[in-house]
């Protein structure tokens, strides 16, 4: 629906990356990943919300539920803090690695020779 359907030009280059149900059904809270800097990720909320009356009827159509929740959309900015964790730990498996591969390698001089 985000890429074909809504016409509002502010609405592109993003996904879902995840939808929360509330307690009860009552609301949810669609996490939205934005290609681009700042202001297309406001750009992307505007569109979003000028556009939700239109989303719930279409996915109270297409589900073929009674009700669906209130939406309330989200910019996910888990990625980039994620991406920093893997470079973290990657960083200090190889100091790991390092400090292993230094302590197995055998002296040298007289010790070694004996």
């Amino acid at each position: 629906m985000l890429e074909g359907e809504l016409s509002d030009p502010r609405i592109r280059f993003g996904y879902v990356t995840e939808v929360v149900l509330g307690p009860g059904g009552k609301n949810a809270r669609v996490y939205i990943t934005v290609d681009g800097d700042e202001q297309d990720e406001r750009d992307m909320l505007a569109g979003l919300e000028a556009a939700r009356g239109y989303i719930k009827h279409e996915l109270l159509h297409r589900m073929g539920v009674r009700h669906v929740p209130d939406l309330f959309f989200q910019i996910d900015r888990s990625a980039p803090v994620r991406a920093r964790i893997d470079e973290l730990l990657h960083r200090a498996d190889r100091r790991t690695a390092k400090v292993r591969k230094s302590a197995a390698v055998p002296a040298t001089g007289k010790a070694a020779a004996e």
